[in-house]
This record gives C-alpha cells, sequence and structure tokens, in this order.
C-alpha cells in the first residue's frame, strides 16, 4: 500500500483531518513531510487533542527501531486502544524494522497503539479498519467534549 493510498482512505473519513507539515507552516522542521490524522469537522487542528494516527517517513529522536531513514520506508501508527492492540499485535517481542506486520508502536504501544512498516496484503485491510477505529473514538472523544448542543 503507498502513502498516497493510507493518505486518500483517511482523508475520505467524514471530519477527517490530514496534517501534512511542510515549509513555511510554523511547524518543526523534524515533522515536515509525515501525516498526523485527526478528527476535526472544522478543518481546524483541535487543541489540546493528539492524532489518533500519523505516517512517519523518517525516523525521530528516541525512536530509530523502525529504521525509517532507509529508502522507501515509512510506519503508520494508529490509537487503537490496549484491547484491539492486542487482539492485533504478536505475544511475542516484534521487530519493528519488519514489514508488513503489525507491532506495539516502540514508545507508546503500551497506551493502546499499533505500528505497521510499509504495510502490504497480510496488513492493509485490517489497517484501514483500525483507522477508520481509531477515527471513530476520536470522534466520539470530540462530540463528549462539545456537550450538548
Amino acid at each position: 500500500m503507498s502513502i498516497e493510498h493510507i493518505l486518500a482512505a483517511v482523508r475520505r473519513l467524514d471530519g477527517a483531518l490530514v496534517l501534512v507539515p511542510g515549509p513555511g507552516s510554523g511547524f518543526p522542521p523534524l515533522a515536515h513531510g509525515d501525516a498526523f490524522f485527526f478528527y476535526a469537522p472544522d478543518g481546524e487542528v483541535p487543541a489540546h487533542t493528539q492524532p489518533y494516527g500519523t505516517l512517519l517517513t523518517k525516523d525521530y529522536p528516541g525512536d530509530s527501531s523502525s529504521r525509517l531513514d532507509a529508502s522507501g520506508r515509512y510506519r503508520v501508527n494508529a490509537h487503537v486502544g490496549r484491547t484491539a492492540a492486542r487482539r492485533h499485535t504478536p505475544a511475542e517481542p516484534a521487530d519493528p524494522a519488519a514489514t508488513d506486520v503489525f507491532f506495539p508502536h516502540p514508545l507508546y504501544g503500551a497506551q493502546g497503539w499499533v505500528s505497521v512498516v510499509n504495510p502490504g496484503p497480510r496488513t492493509t485491510d485490517a489497517l484501514l479498519g483500525l483507522l477508520r477505529t481509531a477515527h471513530e473514538a476520536a470522534r466520539a472523544r470530540y462530540e463528549r467534549r462539545a456537550g450538548p448542543r
């Protein structure tokens, strides 16, 4: 699955905001070229809210175990909750550099984040489903915070 395919799938979700910072965006250069997924029906980056998913194209300080600095590698991360994370990740420690397999996020796995490096035929359908689930959970949080209208 290509980066463009993933971004297009997330953009089709109702109320999705896919933020891809670049030069002049006001975001740190390290974030340029990566993608951050939010539920934002108004199209504005929500204040005080973390993304429910990310697509990273490079290593970050303290997070290099997936070897994303190598050419052609990227990692999709989704906050799916601890129960779903356990269901989709192996019981045995997984290699965070392996491709087309789910593993707990190298830093946030204990908080219910799952990751896939270079999703392919084994993980594509499940990953897109998990991104939809993460999106719906973000929508529910947004609606709870907004209160009755």
